[in-house]
Parts: structure tokens; C-alpha cells; sequence
């Protein structure tokens, strides 16, 4: 009769075979619905290709010459390795530089004020007792239903009333009062942490901003840095609203300077996709490597069950 092996920790006791007619207990059950399969790799390989294949077009068509893109003749694998379209597309007319840097500006920006505001907000509504304080916290998550296009034209008013039209206070100040979705990670987040935790340094004399700022905060970490991975993948890439709020060219992102890559084209010729797409790589480089170094933090967050600051 197979017997199954049950699991054991790294330095732990061997394991050990289950007893004839014996069910494998939970956590070999686990072990055992969670081991890889031939089946289960070649269906992530598959999956992986399909997938890399935009990725894999957009770096055969960077590397491309001027008489490819003219001709129209891409392919998906590279047949050409003109490297030096990663540095031609800074010397164009375009500010591309410029452009960099306002990303940046922006981006860092949005990330700072979404992390104060978010931290800050969400603990008070899982920690702070008032009344309608459920209430008010029902309406926040509300606001989520609400599409984006019907507020867009009312901000516009009321940005260009306070005089911020093509600056970037539009696209900075907003993140400072945090959004719904984050509120509402890092009330679940602090919901799982005991509240002993803040009882014992109330004893201690600390108020509400001295708990958190040296006790919550810390514990706060995966989800703020979450959070800030969030803000920095949507502030780097968004088009919409710098293409709303900024008309100087030099105040613009690399989203947009991307987009006006094409107009450097000469009468009857064909755009040169070769330095759109460098600077679609660009834009997809620092989010690449934003998840890489970012992804533990993503895991250590926990959605489901919130409860990785007390791991």
C-alpha cells in the first residue's frame, strides 16, 4: 500500500509515514493539493509565453532601424540590435529629460501624500471611537462607485478657480486626502492587530498621533509600502490627467511625451515606432522593477486576513 510522507520543517524530525488506514492528516492534505504537476507547468509556461509576447514585440520594434519602421516590416522576434535608439530618442526635439523628470516629480509626490493620508485615516477609523463613525466610513467606500469621468469636469472647475491649472498641484495635492480603497486597506490591516497594543502605551502616556507614529507605524509597513507601489503604478503611467491640467510642454510626463514621440515625423512618413517604443520601455522599466523589489511587501500585506504586522 503507498503511504504518504507528512511534511517537516528544516532541521525538525524526519517524516514520517502515515499508518495503514490511517487518512493523511490536514496538513499533508495540503502538501499534497498544492505539489507541483507536469500539467500545472506547462500550463504556466503557455500561460508566461502568450503573455511575453506583447513585451517581447514592443523590445523587437525598439531595437528596429529607421528602413524597418518605414517599411513596415516588424517582427516579433528581433532580427535587428540597434541599441542606440535608447539614447537617439534623447536627442530629439522633445525634452525627453524633462519629461523623466516631471514623472518623477509627480509620481514621488502622489506616493508621499497617499502614504501620510492613507496610514493616517485608516487608523482612525479602525481605532478612534466616535459616533457615525461606521456611517461615515460606509460613505468613503461609497465613493468608489462613483466613475471617475463624472467628477472630472467639476475638478476641473474647481482647480482652475484656485489657479492650478498646468501645474501640478492638480495631480499631487488630491493624493494628501488619501482614496477610499486605501482607507480601507489599512483599517482591515489595523483591525487584525491587537488593541492591546495601544492600550498598554496609553498606560504609558502616549496620545493617538504617538501611538501611531511609534508603534503603529512600523507595524504598518506592507501595507503603506503596498500602497505605495499602488499610487506609483498609477501616477507613473496615467495620461488622462496631465493631458487635463498641463499645456506646457516642458511641464508635461513621459506618458504624454511618449504620445508626442509621433509628431516627429516628417510629411508622408511613417512615425518612429522605433523611439515610441523605447519610450514605452521607459515607462515600463521602473514598475518592473518597483514589483521586484516590492513583491514581499505585496505578500507580507495579506488582503484576505490583514494580520501580517503581527507575524
Amino acid at each position: 500500500m503507498a503511504t504518504v510522507l507528512s511534511t517537516a520543517a528544516p532541521g525538525g524530525p524526519p517524516p514520517t509515514a502515515a499508518p495503514p488506514g490511517q487518512r493523511p492528516r490536514s496538513t499533508e492534505r495540503v502538501a499534497l493539493a498544492n505539489r507541483a504537476t507536469p500539467f500545472s507547468y506547462a500550463t504556466l509556461i503557455i500561460v508566461s509565453a502568450v503573455l511575453c509576447v506583447p513585451l517581447v514585440f514592443v523590445v523587437s520594434i525598439a531595437l528596429s532601424s529607421d528602413q524597418t519602421v518605414n517599411a513596415n516590416t516588424f517582427t516579433i522576434i528581433p532580427r535587428e540590435w540597434h541599441w542606440e535608439n535608447f539614447t537617439r530618442v534623447f536627442s530629439t526635439d522633445l525634452p525627453m529629460q524633462r519629461f523623466l523628470l516631471n514623472s518623477v516629480i509627480i509620481s514621488v509626490g502622489a506616493v508621499i501624500g497617499q502614504v501620510l493620508s492613507s496610514g493616517l485615516v485608516g487608523y482612525a477609523f479602525a481605532r478612534l471611537r466616535a459616533p457615525g463613525k461606521n456611517v461615515l466610513f460606509i460613505i468613503v467606500l461609497a465613493t468608489m462607485m462613483i466613475p471617475a469621468q463624472i467628477t472630472m469636469i467639476p475638478q476641473f472647475i474647481l482647480f482652475k478657480e484656485l489657479g492650478w491649472v498646468n501645474t501640478f498641484l492638480p495631480l499631487i495635492v488630491p493624493n494628501f486626502f488619501s482614496n477610499a480603497f486605501n482607507v480601507f486597506l489599512v483599517r482591515q490591516f489595523v483591525s487584525r492587530l491587537p488593541s492591546e497594543i495601544d492600550e498598554a502605551a496609553m498606560v504609558d502616556g502616549l496620545g493617538f498621533f504617538g501611538i501611531y507614529r511609534r508603534i503603529m507605524l512600523p507595524m504598518l509597513a506592507p501595507v503603506l509600502i503596498a500602497i505605495g507601489i499602488f499610487t506609483l503604478t498609477a501616477t507613473w503611467g496615467d495620461f488622462m490627467g496631465p493631458l487635463i491640467y498641463l499645456n506646457d510642454e516642458s511641464k508635461m510626463p513621459l506618458a504624454l511625451g511618449v504620445q508626442y514621440i509621433t509628431s516627429t515625423s516628417q510629411a508622408l512618413q511613417a512615425p518612429p515606432w522605433n523611439l515610441v517604443m523605447v519610450g514605452s520601455i521607459l515607462l515600463t522599466l521602473p514598475m518592473i522593477l518597483v514589483y521586484y523589489l516590492g513583491q514581499r511587501y505585496l505578500y507580507e500585506m495579506d488582503i484576505s486576513g490583514g494580520s501580517a504586522g503581527v507575524k
